[in-house]
């Protein structure tokens, strides 16, 4: 085996175990709501693209207290 092959062998695994990773990244984010701000944001974009939304999109510090808010006076079935 040449050191070329070898080389080229370690890169691909090291971009799959990063690969992996992110994903496990992700995932996780998007069960403990961690990405909910970057979903309002592109919701946002589509619906101000759209014609459908002339307010400017929240702050996150904004968008936080207002889900917090939201959840306290509404509250559903969650964990905690």
């Amino acid at each position: 085996m040449s050191s070329l092959t070898s080389g080229s062998g370690r890169t691909t695994a090291i971009a799959a175990v990063r690969s992996a990773l992110a994903g496990a990244r992700g995932y996780f984010r998007g069960v403990l709501g961690a990405d909910a701000y970057e979903k309002y944001l592109d919701h946002h974009r589509a619906e101000a693209a759209a014609g459908h939304c002339a307010a400017p999109a929240m702050t996150e510090r904004e968008f936080w207290r207002d889900r917090t808010d939201r959840q306290d006076t509404n509250p559903q079935g969650r964990c905690c």
